[in-house]
């Protein structure tokens, strides 16, 4: 872990790389162009040879989709526990998706026309669900959830299978109380590229969501324009901004938290406090020891991990802006005062209690969020982003004639008589 203060001789140099860019590196780019080229010329069989070379799992066509009956097998499995979670976070984001639903709206402008927008849902739209070590239960309702309040009659999930070939029983679960339609065992950049092209047996969505590793990212990023996405969500991070007051303990498990996502997540800390920072760094060792999965984020932790002490709170929330962070924890006796300030983040969790864990899981915003920097040009999943809009005009002849003059003149600006003339016409009628 890199641990600066603001007066190293480093500390500026390092400040300054942390204004990032998701940009792919070259193999990245020309390895997700071949996938999807493949995708594209063999559909279901592409599907079948990348499952085996990527998730080592070998599966026959008919195999790709889960069937009725691996569903009905899996949900029998389910513990109460599970579907007493499930369903709590189902609420919660139902409730907050509501409230952030686009609604149609009209009003009438200067010239009289009755203007407005309408807002119905995508027909049909894809969640990724990441595969990994542990099952991402959470992100299928996270994503799927959301179309779901957002009246979506069509939702297509796709997610690595295991190495037996099967879905985990808890992600099946969620996926299905989420309102998936179908489910595929498909993964990585393949699984993006026949959800956006379609095969054989799969039919293309209208709009791709989800997180995934820089291979999922860099699909999506392809995909532009065969479909429309999301945002680009990459591997896991937080950034904890803190003064004094921040609580070692909590934050140390905060960042932990992320780290142990995978070695790709990152984490980073920056406060005022000079004890705080060493307070952190001791709680980080101590809990680190009792982790499961410490090794993951020993590597996290090594890969990208920072901790700076700035001179001030403003110096803080620069950073934090310059960096964007997927996640961020602020902490401080003034938060209202730093929270006005903070332009870039994805997600903040403010004050010492406001536990990044319960957003991901439970609270009702979506965990689905801009990484690497993309958060200067991305929001974060919403519920509207399920939804089309369309502009509406209706006009009667007197808000038509109010409107002509000034349409005539810009006709008249830009050498289209066709249009102007559709306005004299109606007009004089």
């Amino acid at each position: 872990m890199k641990i600066l203060s603001y007066d190293d001789s480093g500390y500026a140099r390092f400040v300054k790389k942390l204004k990032r860019r998701a940009i792919p590196t070259d193999d990245v780019r020309e390895s997700v162009t071949t996938i999807i080229s493949e995708v594209a010329k063999r559909g279901d069989a592409a599907l079948v040879d990348f499952a085996k070379k990527f998730d080592g799992v070998t599966l026959k066509k008919s195999q790709l989709r889960v069937s009725d009956e691996e569903l009905a097998a899996a949900l029998a499995q389910v513990s109460k526990e599970t579907k007493a979670a499930v369903a709590a976070s189902r609420k919660n984001i139902h409730a907050f998706a509501e409230r952030s639903m686009r609604k149609d709206w009209s009003y009438r402008n200067a010239e009289g026309a009755e203007v407005g927008e309408r807002f119905v849902p995508f027909d049909r739209v894809g969640i990724y669900v990441p595969g990994g070590k542990a099952p991402l239960v959470s992100t299928a309702l996270m994503t799927g959830a959301f179309a779901q309040a957002a009246g979506v009659p069509e939702i297509i999930a796709a997610t690595p299978p295991g190495a037996d070939g099967s879905v985990n029983p808890d992600l099946l679960y969620a996926l299905s109380e989420a309102g998936a339609t179908e489910i595929y065992k498909m993964g990585g950049a393949h699984g993006i590229a026949a959800l956006s092209l379609g095969t054989k047996s799969i039919a293309p969505v209208d709009k791709v969501f989800g997180p995934g590793n820089k291979f999922v990212v860099e699909a999506k990023r392809q995909m532009v324009g065969a479909v429309s996405i999301d945002l680009l969500p990459g591997p896991s991070e937080v950034l904890i901004a803190a003064d004094a007051s921040g609580n070692p303990r909590f934050l140390a498990a905060d960042l932990l938290a992320q780290a142990e996502h995978g070695p790709d997540s990152v984490v980073g800390f920056v406060t005022t406090s000079k004890k705080l920072l060493a307070d952190v760094q001791a709680e980080v060792k101590r809990q680190l020891a009792g982790l499961p999965r410490k090794e993951i984020a020993k590597q996290a932790f090594k890969k990208a991990g920072f901790m700076l002490l700035v001179k001030s709170m403003k110096e803080a929330i620069s950073i934090v802006n310059d960096w964007a962070p997927e996640h961020l924890v602020l902490v401080s006796k003034d938060e209202d005062k730093w929270l006005d300030q903070v332009r870039t983040a994805g997600a903040i969790y403010v004050g010492n209690y406001s536990a990044v864990a319960v957003g991901d899981f439970l609270a009702g915003p979506s965990h689905t969020l801009p990484t690497e920097g993309s958060g200067r040009s991305f929001s974060g999943l919403r519920a509207d982003q399920f939804q089309r809009r369309a502009s509406v005009v209706r006009m009667d002849q007197k808000a038509l004639r109010k409107s002509q003059k000034h349409v005539e003149h810009f006709a008249k600006m830009e050498g289209l008589f066709g249009h102007g003339n559709s306005v004299t016409l109606r007009a004089e009628d």
